[in-house]
């Protein structure tokens, strides 16, 4: 019974047929938070608590890592995070990263601080998209944000990864970020430094104007016609305010 509902389960999200390297979109792909549960209010087990527990350790012992992932998904996900967290904590070094990037991402949804040091440390995890995930974490909870994690990823080899952070960095208001994206505006990958050069006009416009000058001598055309119309917008929006102002 247990496995013929796993096998309509998996069908129904896709895992099944889905190629390895895209069974969860973990980059863009956001769990809804959940309201901070605390450890210290442990959860009042009762017999279907432990039927859902031990049903949940045998699956992440499951080889096919899918069935893990599944685990984590309908059985981790909806408990309380004092039943959840020694199991997510384990899972954690699975050697399918799709597994850690799916019990990282729960672990975040949590809302609890506590799982802030298991996201410090899979910010070097070998696979971008947990890197990913990681640092998304980070800037949730970012009221002790550290600087000198976030210059780790300057030289991050991947560009997807160097591109979020980029971005994440425009979304938040985090004080001291001008030099990581001041470099970030130089960066190898079009994406980045049009992604730092967004978010350095957003935060800091004297200085992302300056670097919008520069950007117009770009080796990529797209980044110099970008720059371009972006400082023809920027132009045009105090004659438009001025003209505003007259009219009243």
């Amino acid at each position: 019974m247990k496995d013929r509902f796993r096998l309509i389960y998996l069908k129904s999200t896709g895992l099944e047929d889905d190629p390895p390297d895209q069974i969860r979109s973990y980059p863009d792909e956001e769990k809804p938070k959940r309201s901070s549960t605390f450890l210290k209010n442990p959860a009042p087990e009762t017999h279907t608590t432990r039927e859902i527990l031990k049903q949940a350790k045998a699956d992440l012992k499951h080889p096919d890592p899918k069935v893990r992932i599944l685990a984590v998904k309908y059985y981790l996900e909806q408990s309380h995070l004092s039943i959840a967290m020694p199991l997510l904590q384990e899972i954690l070094s699975d050697p399918d990263s799709r597994v850690r990037a799916e019990a990282l991402s729960t672990l975040i949804a949590f809302g609890n601080p506590i799982v802030s040091p298991f996201l410090k440390k899979h910010l070097r995890d070998t696979d971008p998209g947990v890197r990913m995930v990681a640092l998304k974490g980070m800037f949730q909870f970012k009221e002790k944000m550290d600087l000198n994690l976030l210059m780790q990823f300057l030289s991050d080899d991947s560009s997807w990864v160097r591109r979020k952070l980029a971005t994440l960095l425009g979304w938040n208001q985090i004080e001291g970020v001008l030099p990581i994206l001041m470099e970030m505006s130089k960066d190898e990958d079009v994406k980045v430094r049009k992604a730092a050069l967004f978010s350095l006009v957003t935060l800091y416009p004297e200085e992302g104007e300056k670097q919008l000058m520069e950007a117009m001598t770009d080796s990529n055309p797209d980044i110099r016609k970008w720059a371009r119309d972006h400082l023809n917008r920027m132009l045009e929006r105090p004659a438009a305010q001025i003209s505003i102002s007259l009219s009243r």
